[in-house]
């Protein structure tokens, strides 16, 4: 009987301990769940996102605003904003998890959720790579790993695939508009700078500072890239691109080699990046021509 004992209760340690899940974010800090994340809170929609990529969606109470894919990602209660959230809220949704965005969210916003006995994990996408290993971390979190690890073999399928054809490709000089007053580009270390390189480009700005550095005019004309690239929406670019026109001293102007990627591809970190990567890849394949 004692030995009957002994294995039952070994056998529900063991059982525990196989239920018990441990992730390291990107701050390197160790998140452990005793079991995998059923209400799970989101503080970005580039995690919204991961997160239905990850096959966790369902397992989403609440996220903040701009969180609109996939659709069903709109019937997610708000908490918030990405800057601005509502601390009341969160604790009312009882979440078992909430994830959050490094520099979106802020050192504040996350040290303030831990005080409150949350468990957070911090998501800081520094490389194309990162977002694979985010996808897999959520599935693993959220007990989703079969498709996490599908969703994961994917992307860095993908990502593979897109490096081989066009890293080594003839580079080209090129100009990254997120925005027009002010005008604003990227630097080297943002991750849509690693998205040029890949394509076989060189961010003309790489060196600038900060992050976002704010531009004149006479600062693109200086450096005169080969490709002008806008982002924004459908309208704006048309309006973006067709302001360049005025500058026909401009080496992209004079050969036209003025195009534009949708933001909701290259701006937000999930899987969806390629999409954006490939688009960008074959404009600038086109400008080789």
């Amino acid at each position: 009987m004692k030995v009957h004992l002994m294995l039952l209760v070994l056998c529900c340690f063991a059982g525990s301990v196989r239920a018990e899940t441990r992730v390291v974010d990107s701050t390197g800090t160790a998140l452990i769940l005793p079991q995998p994340a059923q209400r799970i809170v989101s503080l970005s929609p580039h995690l919204t996102e991961l997160l239905f990529a990850a096959g966790a969606g369902e397992q989403l109470v609440g996220t903040v605003d701009y969180s609109d894919y996939p659709l069903a990602a709109l019937e997610i209660p708000r908490v918030g904003a990405y800057n601005s959230i509502s601390y009341e809220a969160i604790i009312n949704l009882s979440p078992d998890l909430v994830l959050a965005w490094g520099t979106g969210n802020g050192g504040e916003m996350i040290s303030r959720l831990k005080a409150l006995g949350l468990r957070v994990y911090v998501d800081e996408p520094g490389s194309l790579e990162s977002i694979g290993e985010t996808l897999g971390n959520l599935g693993q979190l959220a007990g989703t790993q079969r498709q996490a690890n599908y969703a994961q073999s994917q992307y860095w399928h993908k990502l593979s695939d897109l490096r081989r054809l066009y890293s080594q490709q003839r580079p080209l000089s090129v100009f990254y508009q997120i925005w027009n007053e002010p005008l604003l580009t990227i630097n080297g270390e943002h991750l849509i700078s690693e998205v040029i390189q890949l394509c076989g480009g060189r961010n003309v700005f790489a060196s600038a500072l900060p992050l976002v550095p704010k531009l004149s005019v006479e600062s693109v004309i200086a450096v005169n890239p080969q490709v002008i690239v806008a982002s924004g929406e459908e309208q704006q670019r048309r309006e973006w691109l067709k302001a360049w026109q005025a500058w026909p001293m401009l080496d992209a102007v004079k050969s036209q080699h003025l195009y534009f990627v949708p933001a909701s591809l290259l701006q937000r970190h999930t899987p969806r990046i390629l999409e954006g990567a490939e688009l960008l890849c074959r404009q600038l394949e086109a400008a080789r021509q």
